[in-house]
């Protein structure tokens, strides 16, 4: 009996370490970083790796967050960035205002978002299956809006300048993450549509029982992950200038790292907004710091994929010991 409690106990006191993985590892990879990448913690590169890499990565996962704390996956985030650009740029440039391209882009994206929930909801198609099946529609109907993949410039005339914008000095990008985080974030953890959304994503059939409406509340999960995931689309096209198609596809395998590797803050495995901030910090930390020591980008992605397998490594041991 006292073998048990002492094995108990140690358990106990073990798991809370293993789930605090990933805040560890990022303060251990930064001071590693600072110590041996030149010019990491310079002014310059960090207010680089805050506003051109996190910002839009933070911004797309934490509408990914949703999707995957349904029960779901949204493969189609990088389509509601592209058709939100595109609508911000071809607005701007038909001589529309900032505000009225900034509604056309959310509008676009909210469009994507739902036509997700029309498939998931109405024929019930598994999110897998019907974002991938949205994901390869909007590659090819951009193919053949811009020509092929050709971009499309904002005139210099109206160039917005939106990610120069400040309040109280800060930048009006991180503004945006913030908000976007405390409100998808409170109503996650502490709203009624928050705790139908885990509902249904834990325990699916439990939660129909219950006589809660998946069809609306998964609704609800893919206009919001693609509404954010259109303000992305808004700061991209702000940020280079351009409308570039196909360009949001490069956030979708970083955004669900993220929002996995924040899945081990939680006891139960759950997704959640702290926890996916800190894995695009993660992301983006790493990826950072390789490239200013000169590793090359096939490198990079080997050394990411990794640490995010020991993180949930680390993250499968505290849910067994919790277990225990």
């Amino acid at each position: 009996m006292t073998a048990l409690a002492v094995n108990g106990s140690s358990s106990s006191l073990l798991a809370p370490v293993l789930r605090a993985i990933l805040p560890l590892l990022i303060v251990l990879i930064v001071a590693f970083f600072a110590a041996t990448a030149p010019g990491f913690l310079s002014l310059g590169n960090l207010s680089s790796l805050v506003l051109n890499n996190f910002v839009l990565l933070a911004i797309v996962a934490i509408g990914m967050t949703w999707a995957v704390a349904a029960g779901g996956i949204d493969l189609s985030v990088g389509t509601a960035v592209d058709f939100a650009s595109l609508a911000f740029v071809v607005l701007l440039n038909t001589g529309h205002g900032l505000g009225v391209a900034m509604v056309g882009a959310v509008l676009a994206g909210a469009l994507v978002g739902s036509f997700n929930a029309g498939l998931i909801a109405g024929l019930r198609i598994t999110p897998f299956l019907a974002t991938l099946g949205t994901l390869f529609i909007g590659t090819s109907v951009q193919q053949l809006l811009s020509e092929g993949g050709q971009p499309i410039y904002i005139a210099q005339s109206i160039l917005p300048g939106i990610t120069a914008m400040s309040w109280l000095n800060v930048p009006l990008p991180l503004w945006l993450v913030a908000g976007l985080a405390v409100i998808y974030g409170v109503i996650l953890a502490r709203g009624r549509l928050g705790r139908e959304i885990l509902a249904v994503g834990t325990q699916a059939q439990l939660a129909r029982y219950s006589g809660l409406s998946i069809r609306l509340i998964l609704l609800k999960v893919f206009i919001a992950s693609a509404g954010a995931c259109a303000l992305a689309g808004v700061l991209l096209s702000s940020t280079v200038n351009a409308y570039v198609p196909m360009s949001g596809n490069a956030f979708l395998i970083n955004a669900i790292g993220a929002v996995f590797m924040g899945t081990t803050l939680s006891s139960t495995g759950r997704a959640n907004i702290p926890g996916t901030l800190l894995g695009v910090l993660f992301i983006n930390v790493i990826a950072n710091g390789l490239l200013l020591i000169g590793w090359n980008f096939y490198w990079q992605q080997v050394a990411t994929g990794a640490l995010i397998l020991l993180v949930l490594a680390f993250s499968f041991a505290s849910r067994r010991l919790t277990r225990t």
